[in-house]
């Protein structure tokens, strides 16, 4: 059989359309059981999940002006709370009352009860009762805190600030997740995500999830710290998700593209059966959209062609696989549509720089 040329809309055929193995999430399953979704089809939980969307660390904060929380960037943190990660995301909710939070030398923006900020980059920040001025973050005795914590010598509940009763309260959580070699999702977030409380907190699923949240904290029960770190998660997924909803009809990027009907369809296939040998000829006859629009559309949104997006996600399949050293190459390549183990070896050389022998090595090291 001939190899399959990325370059081109050509694909190889695979022996088989299996799809590859992909690690659940159990707090991302239990989200979609709760509101209904289900997993086929649905491009952000795949990426999710394929991502590894981990919780680090959680915990809440109880504040009384003047009080300021700095943080530093994730780099310098991320090996504390969760060595193997290789990002970490923060975030933010806001339980109780209100404060601000700022991007370290950008303006603050203002939160309110059941506000949402997201950084997902994890870019340097801080978190206040009153705008900061900050243009740096005390780095030595953030990550003295965050050794403290997760190392379990400091409460759940953090207090910080005076004595007032005009108190705040803060649900403060980390996540780890993949950012290499391809992680669509993140790339399309902005630095600082500012999500706001929906008008009616009684049907709110995120009040809902603060509230459980606050509830656990409440008590020491056996297996407290899983479903803390559960809920992390949903919180985190739940503020993308408003995201999407909010996103401006003219904006461009993954999210975006996902929300358009032809290309969100497209996306859907390609997630679907990354092995697939699918061509551009096929993927448009699918979406009902000739080939030429196809390509044109998807890379408007995507920044790429459709067979670029599916070589780099067949990647980022095959570099989770490798990474929970599982399969062995020859395995891996035929699970995201490779025939030959050379031809999806030079493939993944190419995205990630490196062998996929060498990203089992990595991988074991973190």
């Amino acid at each position: 059989m001939r190899e399959r040329n990325d370059q081109t809309s050509e694909a190889l055929a695979p022996p088989s359309e299996a799809r590859p193995p992909i690690v659940e999430s159990s707090a991302l399953s239990a989200l979609q059981s709760a509101t209904g979704e289900k997993s086929t089809g649905d491009v952000l939980s795949d990426v999710l999940r394929t991502a590894k969307l981990t919780g680090a660390l959680f915990f809440l904060v109880d504040a009384a002006p003047p009080w300021e929380l700095g943080v530093p960037h994730a780099k310098a943190f991320a090996p504390i709370i969760l060595p193997r990660a290789q990002h970490v995301i923060s975030y933010h909710v806001i339980a109780r009352g209100s404060c601000w939070g700022a991007l370290i030398g950008e303006p603050a923006v203002a939160l309110a009860a059941g506000d949402i900020l997201v950084f997902p980059h994890g870019d340097p920040y801080v978190m206040s009762s009153a705008p900061s001025d900050s243009s740096k973050v005390d780095v030595d005795g953030a990550l003295s805190f965050f050794r403290l914590m997760a190392g379990g010598q400091l409460p759940f509940t953090v207090i910080e600030g005076g004595t007032g009763e005009d108190r705040t309260h803060l649900v403060c959580g980390f996540l780890g997740c993949d950012a290499r070699p391809f992680n669509p999702l993140l790339a399309t977030l902005p630095r600082m995500l500012h999500v706001r409380r929906r008008s009616d907190p009684q049907t709110d699923l995120l009040t809902q999830l603060i509230e459980l949240t606050v509830a656990e904290s409440r008590t020491e029960r056996a297996g407290g710290a899983c479903i803390r770190l559960g809920l992390a998660e949903l919180m985190f997924v739940e503020a993308v998700r408003r995201y999407f909803a909010t996103i401006p009809a003219a904006e461009t990027g993954w999210l975006a593209g996902l929300r358009d009907p032809a290309i969100g369809r497209a996306l859907a296939l390609l997630h679907e059966r990354p092995a697939h040998a699918w061509t551009l000829d096929e993927l448009a006859s699918n979406v009902a959209m000739s080939r030429s629009v196809l390509a044109d559309r998807f890379t408007y949104f995507m920044g790429q062609p459709p067979i670029q997006y599916l070589t780099q996600w067949r990647m980022q399949v095959a570099a989770r696989s490798r990474a929970n050293g599982a399969s062995k190459v020859a395995s891996v390549a035929f699970e995201v549509g490779y025939a030959s183990e050379a031809a999806f070896s030079r493939t993944f050389k190419k995205i990630t720089g490196v062998s996929p022998a060498h990203w089992r090595q990595q991988s074991a090291m973190r």
